[in-house]
């Protein structure tokens, strides 16, 4: 695997040792610093979690001072953001100044973060458990790619990491995702869970782990339970030795916890109560003075760096391997163990004793090497020499995909955007192109209903040993041809849309982790977005590119009922950083936003485009267009009468920037109709009713209410900067009208979508749109419930010219 590591000798134990101490101190002095050095301005607290960051000192110098590798991918507990910025600046990668500012603008972050850090983040931590699941994905990617010859083959095999806080284990999605990747056979996984038993309100359920330990071994992992440092383990082997190891084996993890704050005497006092009649037990207390039993009793594995050496080097096998490491949680702390040391903060007395007890002189608190025994020189020496930091940061770049100028275009009478979207893609399936290579899609088990079956069909599924499909070698006659072998391009997950938004930050992330530029397509249930909002937004926070297809949406959905139609999800895409949300009403939209899609995902702000020019900041509406992001297509299944057209490079622009006229307005016209989607029919049969009581009257197509409101918020933006001539899109859109016109929207979503429209140039406006939950009936019945048919739209029409003609 090219992850062999060897134990550390003397020389090596000694500067690990000295090491460890200067990441406590660190960690702890920069927290102490950011709330009770650095002038607080607002009052707040600024907290940073010193308990949690101590019980993981010990495992992290070990991983990234020995045992990790550059090709390694690492998910740190987010609650030990601290600790790795310490580790970072340590390496070079992180700068004082952003130490000082810890959780301040600029500084470091509060958790560890790929796009606002600057030092070796490789998987954004933060939203609990998140980072944790995201390790299996990165797995399977880099068996993706390596399979797939589409990165160096010498390069060794890398172990995805995730530092897990003991409380994360309480998340759902932790276990969808391990459940996943027992599926895909996942291997080359470390998952070093930080067993200090507190989390934030309570000490974890003493039984846990003995299920924890049994779900594990169900899914395929190794277990390595690392309970007992070296001194523990000798002082068991001595006259009383069982008695007290038994003793702490049935010890509630809430006594255990308040022994170690209260210290020594409180243990001794313990014992003696509950063992002292063993047979060694008195001889064996003896030994000890307080202070030395109170190290005795600290002495966990997880503290402990030749225990916790020796199992991360004995583990050399593919096998997926989790390690249940017991820790205190504030070790070496003066509030360690107790129940309350979550948020809590030494004081300036209590850091004065610390840092005499840690030897760093007053004035030299940031100094790397202050207050180590081993010479300065020797440690640098040892520093620089780490394998994990051999090459530096480990970030790399991909190369460009090309977009071929000539695009699948679906043509047909009737047609849905979903069946539209099903089409193109088995279009470029059946090319031999850069760009259908480098596509991969994925499902949560709906690949069939949001019309991926063609494209699996010639492209097959990925299996990393390759399986026969049964049905074909039965001669069962079947409409899915699903070939699973290394080959294959689509990957099948079970019903957990966690999962699906994690996978595809995995995937979105391949050109940055492993060097090799895929192109991902995630494809659910519109309404179902909801279940996996937080894995989503955690995709986007890591600036993951990727493409969700959603379908079909809203109340057009009509027979299914309200818990299968979505309401709110158009506003989610336009509220989600970092996704570019469309909604096209007719194929040949979605042909042309797709067409700009894969262009727009591999977008960095240095980039060529596949025409060759260089993206200028002026060939969007905001920043967002040069540097690129993810896309949201909220798609449908009812089929609309295509239009007979072929789009023009003005138009397919518009429909980029968010908007067309597809009835152009005459200047100065008092009415627009604006629609999104599916409602398109509706929109136009209540505009060709009112055509000749309205002339000149305009109908807008929206095709991205997101873009429109994003480009328009960057105008007014420009503007207060004193740039005045910013005009947006929307802006310009709407200019033809007069000023006191009116205007209509309507959407098969939150009709706040659209309602925004009649702030841009203050214009009077009704909106229509659903906001309760949908029921099952027919598109008829629906559509006049929630007031989206043709007499709906025309009601709205009439109402706000009557509303212009009472301002007049």
């Amino acid at each position: 695997m090219g992850n062999e590591s060897r134990l550390p000798g003397e020389d090596q134990l000694a500067c690990l040792r000295e090491l460890e101490k200067k990441i406590l101190w660190l960690s702890a002095w920069t927290i102490h610093n950011a709330n009770h050095l650095r002038p607080s301005r607002d009052g707040l607290k600024v907290g940073g979690h010193q308990a949690s960051c101590a019980s993981l000192v010990t495992v992290m110098t070990a991983l990234y001072f020995h045992v990790l590798r550059p090709q390694d991918r690492i998910a740190v507990k987010p609650h030990a953001s601290p600790v790795f910025h310490a580790i970072q600046y340590l390496f070079g990668n992180q700068t004082l100044e952003k130490l000082q500012d810890f959780r301040a603008m600029g500084g470091a972050q509060s958790y560890p973060s790929r796009t606002k850090d600057i030092d070796d983040v490789d998987i954004s931590t933060g939203s609990v458990g998140l980072g944790v699941a995201m390790t299996s994905f990165v797995s399977l990617v880099q068996d993706y790619v390596r399979l797939k010859n589409l990165i160096d083959g010498d390069r060794p095999w890398g172990r995805a990491v995730a530092l897990v806080g003991d409380a994360e284990l309480d998340e759902g999605n932790v276990y969808e995702a391990l459940l996943e990747g027992w599926k895909h056979d996942l291997r080359n996984t470390w998952w070093v869970i930080d067993y200090n038993r507190q989390s934030l309100d309570a000490v974890v359920t003493d039984r846990l782990f003995g299920q924890i330990d049994k779900l594990f071994d169900n899914m395929g992992w190794r277990v390595e339970t690392l309970k007992y440092g070296k001194k523990l383990q000798a002082a068991f082997e001595k006259p009383g030795g069982g008695a007290l190891r038994s003793w702490i084996d049935d010890c509630p993890n809430s006594l255990y916890s308040a022994l170690v704050f209260k210290g020594g005497a409180a243990w001794r006092k313990q014992l003696q109560v509950d063992i002292g009649s063993a047979s060694g037990v008195r001889g064996l207390l003896d030994d000890y003075d307080d202070a030395a039993l109170h190290g005795l009793m600290s002495n966990l594995a997880g503290h402990d760096l030749e225990t916790v050496l020796e199992a991360f080097t004995a583990a050399q096998s593919e096998t997926p391997t989790c390690f249940i490491t017991y820790t205190i949680k504030g070790h070496n702390l003066p509030f360690a163990g107790h129940k309350d040391n979550h948020a809590g903060l030494m004081n300036p007395d209590q850091m004065q004793l610390f840092q005499e007890s840690m030897g760093v002189p007053p004035g030299q608190e940031w100094d790397k090497f202050a207050g180590l025994q081993q010479p300065a020189e020797k440690l640098q020496a040892y520093i620089n020499a780490v394998p994990f930091n051999a090459e530096g940061t480990r970030r790399y770049k991909a190369d460009y995909v090309p977009v071929p100028e000539a695009f699948p275009r679906p043509v047909g009478e009737r047609m849905s955007t979903q069946e539209g979207f099903g089409k193109i893609l088995a279009d470029l399936a059946r090319e031999d192109s850069q760009l259908a290579s480098r596509i991969i899609t994925t499902s949560p088990d709906v690949t069939v209903s949001t019309n991926l079956g063609g494209w699996v069909n010639r492209r097959g599924i990925f299996d990393r040993r390759g399986r026969e499909d049964v049905f074909k070698e039965q001669k069962v006659v079947s409409a899915q041809r699903w070939a699973l072998s290394p080959q294959g391009q689509h990957l099948e997950l079970g019903i957990a849309e966690n999962n699906l938004f994690t996978l595809l930050a995995a995937l979105g992330l391949s050109h940055s982790l492993f060097g090799a530029r895929l192109l991902p397509i995630g494809t659910l249930y519109d309404p179902f977005i909801c279940r996996g909002l937080d894995a989503l937004n955690y995709a986007c926070y890591q600036d993951a590119r990727f493409i969700v297809v959603a379908t079909p949406s809203g109340i057009t959905l009509a027979p299914e009922g309200g818990a299968h139609q979505s309401v709110g999800t158009p506003l989610i895409g336009m509220a989600q950083d970092g996704l570019a949300s469309f909604e096209p009403a007719f194929v040949d939209e979605l042909s042309a936003i797709l067409h700009w899609g894969f262009d727009y995902l591999q977008r960095d702000g240095s980039l060529r485009s596949d025409r060759g020019t260089e993206l200028q900041e002026n060939e969007g509406d905001w920043q967002r267009d040069i540097n690129g992001g993810s896309l949201y297509m909220r798609l449908s299944t009812r089929q609309l009468v295509q239009p007979e057209r072929s789009l023009t490079a003005r138009v397919e622009k518009q429909i980029i920037e968010g908007g067309y006229w597809l009835r152009e307005p005459e200047n100065g016209a008092e009415l627009a109709i604006i629609y999104s989607g599916a409602i398109a029919p509706e929109a136009l049969e209540a505009f060709d009713s009112i055509a000749d009581e309205v002339p000149g009257a305009g109908l807008l197509a929206v095709t991205s209410a997101d873009r429109l409101n994003a480009g328009w918020h960057a105008a007014e933006k420009a503007r207060r900067a004193g740039h005045r001539n910013a005009v947006s899109a929307v802006e310009r859109l709407l200019a033809p009208l007069a000023p006191d016109a009116g205007l209509v929207t309507v959407i098969d979503g939150h009709p706040a979508t659209l309602e925004w429209l009649g702030a841009v140039r203050g214009h009077s406006l009704q909106a229509l749109g659903v906001e309760h939950f949908g029921q099952s009936g027919d598109l008829p019945d629906l559509y006049r419930q929630y007031e989206l048919d043709a007499e709906a739209i025309v009601d709205a029409a009439a109402a706000v010219l009557l509303d212009r003609l009472r301002r007049r």
